[in-house]
């Protein structure tokens, strides 16, 4: 008894109000805590911010590695407004962007619905998944083959319906639309993932009122799970357009910015200004005006889908 009246005085104040733990925790928790995030803080300073900051710097430069750098100011900024490489970059990229985007949303939905609707195995998402696993220059080189205009399988099948080669990464129309759809199935489980995550958070109760309603299943998905998942979504859309305006390696193993500039993504063409021109400056300048456009994107993107409001209360 004795012990147990002394816990209850140790477990209130003063006042006689029972105090709270510490919600910073101890120092000692605090330093454990740090210890743990120490690795992930120093490789995000050594690989991210410090090189962002040096390319910020940079962009206000004239630079080529050899030499060094000559303060230029805005010149930098003014030759990017005025460079028309730039702009059929960027009008290739949004292309991309919408091609990529639109078909991968749209699988990847319809594929985390029959996934949370029909089966949740363990198994089964493994499989989606597995594409992702896959190194990007691999998944390119595959489908590069795959489609070759002379011996790719995909124009030998063609042959045998009586259609002529198409050319996917060697014609101007084809090359954006072949790349956008090759990035899109390496992507599409991954995404699909991530939305049937999402769905798994909606109370199986809200179906079951859909059911006893009459809803059917289509009129389930606009109405229910569309909008409750609204916010997972909107999340997904900034991640994965990010992801598509920084498409790099399935161009440089195919097609290198060609034929005629028809692929040569903005990435690319950064690519092509520091490590084959060596104007790092420019490159650099290239680099932030694309930052900047990304977090515009991002924020409207958020802002229009309400990605901070859910319909779940």
């Amino acid at each position: 008894m004795a012990i147990a009246t002394r816990a209850a005085r140790l477990r209130t104040s003063s006042t006689g109000e029972p105090l709270r733990p510490d919600a910073n925790g101890s120092p000692r928790e605090r330093l454990t805590a740090l210890a743990f995030i120490a690795p992930a803080l120093l490789g995000f300073a050594v690989f991210y911010f410090w090189p962002t900051l040096r390319g910020f710097y940079f962009s206000f430069t004239e630079y080529d590695v050899f030499n060094a750098p000559v303060w230029v100011g805005l010149d930098n900024y003014r030759a990017v407004l005025e460079d028309a490489v730039f702009w059929n970059s960027m009008k290739v990229t949004v292309l991309y962007v919408v091609i990529n985007i639109g078909t991968q949303t749209v699988l990847a939905l319809l594929l985390a619905v029959l996934l949370h609707r029909l089966t949740r195995s363990v198994l089964v998402r493994s499989v989606i998944v597995l594409p992702y696993l896959i190194s990007n220059v691999v998944v390119a080189l595959v489908f590069y083959w795959m489609l070759d205009a002379q011996i790719g399988i995909a124009n030998q099948f063609l042959g045998w319906l009586g259609v002529d080669p198409v050319a996917f990464f060697g014609d101007q129309n084809w090359a954006i639309p072949t790349i956008a759809l090759v990035n899109t199935w390496r992507h599409l489980g991954y995404t699909a993932l991530l939305l049937f995550a999402g769905m798994l958070m909606i109370p199986g109760t809200v179906y079951e009122a859909g059911r006893v309603d009459g809803a059917s299943e289509w009129q389930m998905f606009w109405r229910i799970t569309l909008p409750l998942l609204r916010p997972v979504l909107a999340l997904v859309l900034v991640i994965t357009v990010i992801g598509s305006f920084q498409a790099f390696d399935t161009v440089a193993v195919t097609t290198s910015g060609g034929p005629a500039e028809a692929s040569n993504v903005i990435q690319y063409y950064i690519f092509d200004l520091a490590f084959q021109r060596y104007q790092f400056g420019y490159a650099s300048a290239v680099s932030v005006v694309l930052f900047l456009i990304l977090t515009i994107v991002a924020f409207f993107q958020l802002r229009l889908m309400r990605a901070d409001q859910s319909d779940m209360a």
